[in-house]
């Protein structure tokens, strides 16, 4: 190398060491917390993507995500998060130009939307104040002032505000208006927790991610969609490449993935699905249920604001207003620096104002209590007594 090279060249990078990740009770959201026995699957070894022990991997989490799912169509999946879930739906079902609602109550459902408009879209917004869910009879009357449209975004839960739609009731209004409306259905912070139904109330497309309450780490979207949005699929104009179904369909169907799948995920989701299967779909829900009626109820007691309406809280996420000028940014580092908790923020406007508590996927009802009995004491030496 002459000297002018050693100049130009890049020099070894000094970064911080490596360090072991301290023992947690992690409350956020997403990614949520993994079962030893689930992070032990992902240290098996590396196996070929197109051969026989993932094909068989392949099927077996295909089949328990259609029961979670509740539909008969296939779920393809995807190495991506949430929001390839929500560019997934977009460029499948849509041409340039195409008139969509989004129904929004918070940030991913705006998210949603401005994919949307990324994409050529012309989007009509039905916006709900952040903390309410979407009102059946507003959603109706905003719906017949509209010019026709193709279709309907909308989020089940939404993950930055603890509030969850009634995604039942909406897709019966919707359909009441528009028979042949495409309804896209975020559903990454509540299928596998709180009941959701694909097939029995109609939904054209649900997609969730594996690091939610599938008790996994990130890294797999999974999306299913009806014969209609299949046949919508078939007319789509949109661009797409990496996330075009009927590519992918046609490799689930032979065991394989178009792309190189996220393999050592799939041991972990493998083994979560048969666990979610051990306990049971409707014991998953008690849980869930159980677990937000506990969080809701000690944030009460407290003497803090529950930042959602409560006839529309979430049973997987559940955010708490704090008292104006609190200094949330130290009451969370505390939280979690000296008491091992950690707790997920406020997202855009809400940053500083509330904090959420993830109660989602894996978790034992001592690590929620845990949790909530160092908020309370925390909020003491930072001088709240309650309001």
């Amino acid at each position: 190398m002459t000297i002018q090279q050693e100049k130009n060249a890049i020099p070894v990078p000094q970064v911080e060491p490596r360090a072991p990740i301290p023992k947690q009770n992690l409350r956020i959201p997403g990614p949520t917390v993994v079962p030893d026995e689930v992070l032990a699957e992902m240290a098996r070894p590396m196996i070929n993507h197109r051969g026989p022990e993932f094909a068989a991997i392949l099927r077996r989490v295909t089949a328990r995500l259609q029961y979670f799912f509740q539909t008969r169509s296939p779920v393809l999946t995807y190495p991506a998060s949430g929001t390839g879930g929500q560019e997934s739906a977009v460029v499948n079902l849509f041409s340039p130009g195409d008139h969509v609602v989004a129904i929004t109550i918070g940030a991913f459902g705006n998210r949603f939307a401005r994919i949307a408009e990324a994409y050529g879209l012309q989007v009509s917004r039905i916006e709900f104040p952040w903390g309410e869910g979407a009102d059946p009879d507003v959603v109706e009357s905003r719906l017949k002032t509209l010019p026709p449209y193709r279709g309907v975004l909308v989020t089940h839960n939404e993950t930055s505000t603890g509030v969850t739609n009634d995604i039942q009731t909406l897709a019966s209004v919707i359909r009441r208006h528009n028979p042949d409306a495409l309804i896209a259905v975020d559903a990454v912070s509540s299928l596998g927790c709180i009941p959701l139904e694909m097939d029995l109330w109609d939904l054209d497309v649900v997609f969730t991610g594996s690091q939610k309450g599938w008790m996994s780490p990130p890294g797999v979207m999974m999306i299913a969609a009806s014969e209609r949005a299949w046949e919508a699929n078939k007319r789509a104009k949109l661009p797409r490449f990496y996330f075009d179904w009927a590519s992918s369909r046609k490799k689930l169907e032979v065991g394989q993935h178009p792309t190189t799948p996220a393999v050592s995920v799939f041991y972990a989701l493998d083994r979560a699905l048969e666990l979610m299967l051990e306990e049971g779909r409707e014991a998953i829900f008690e849980r869930h249920r159980r677990a937000g009626e506990y969080v809701r109820r000690r944030a009460r007691e407290m003497g803090l604001e529950l930042f959602a309406n409560p006839r529309y809280a979430s049973n997987t996420v559940t955010a708490v207003r704090l008292p104006d000028g609190f200094n949330t940014k130290a009451f969370m580092k505390a939280l979690r620096e000296q008491d091992g908790v950690v707790l997920g923020g406020g997202q855009e406007h809400l940053e500083g104002k509330i904090f959420r508590v993830g109660h989602l996927g894996y978790f034992r009802e001592e690590d929620l209590a845990e949790a909530m009995d160092k908020v309370e004491q925390r909020l003491r030496s930072f001088g709240f007594t309650g309001r």
